[in-house]
């Protein structure tokens, strides 16, 4: 019995050696087996290798995140410098749909690696979310300034056309500044694959807002300079 054992436990540490676990995450995932017989053990590890094969999977799934969401970064540069402002919304609900299949993956991650007694690697943590208000943008300058008075309309219109070229120079550094940041949202997502699910939705969110933000830019400029500022792009 001595004997069976010993080579019972032989073969364990042989097959161990085969996969990418040690012995304790083993025992954490399916228990000790001595005393058993080999073929249980045999059992035990073809189940952590189906483990494994299933945390690959999830692997490979926030890869895809990964390249979808900077494919969709890239597109979002180019409708933002297009000021394709209808085909916009589509690329953000693929940003949410990427995210949230990330989401379900992540999940199931966590599930694995509690069961294979692995601690998640907390390296790629993303940083925070930031927020991007109007009250960051450039001021646009305007005739109506409380310090300048007019004896007529005539005044008053020649200021006008003395500051387009500030004002059309502020809003597109407006229009530039929010396109940037929406476009960096979502690369910053990217770049770990929406793995960290508060940090993705956070993101998602953002570019919503970041894209009502460019659009408010978007109608402020056609108030103030009508077809004239999107041609002077």
């Amino acid at each position: 019995m001595t004997a069976a054992r010993g080579t019972d436990k032989h073969l364990f540490d042989e097959m161990l050696a085969t996969i990418a676990m040690t012995r304790e995450q083993l025992a954490h995932a399916v228990g000790w087996f001595d005393g058993d017989s080999t073929a249980m053990v045999r059992e035990a590890i073809h189940t952590a290798e189906r483990a494994f094969a299933e945390l690959d999977r999830c692997d490979a799934v926030m890869d895809a995140a990964s390249e979808t969401g900077h494919e969709i970064a890239g597109t979002l540069r180019g409708l933002l410098a297009a000021e394709a402002a209808a085909d916009i919304p589509a690329q953000l609900s693929a940003l949410a749909s990427t995210a949230e299949r990330v989401r379900r993956t992540t999940e199931i991650r966590a599930v694995l690696n509690r069961v294979l007694g692995r601690e998640e690697a907390d390296e790629h943590r993303p940083g925070p979310v930031t927020r991007l208000t109007r009250d960051e943008l450039p001021e646009l300058p305007s005739a109506y300034r409380a310090d300048e008075e007019f004896d007529d309309l005539m005044g008053f219109a020649a200021r006008e056309e003395e500051l387009k070229p500030r004002l059309r120079a502020a809003h597109a550094q407006r229009l530039r500044q929010v396109a940037d940041h929406l476009t960096d949202i979502v690369e910053q997502a990217s770049r770990t694959g929406f793995a960290e699910e508060q940090s993705a939705r956070a993101s998602v969110e953002e570019a919503g807002r970041s894209y009502d933000l460019w659009l408010q830019c978007l109608t402020e400029r056609h108030r103030d300079l009508g077809a004239e500022g999107a041609d002077a792009e």
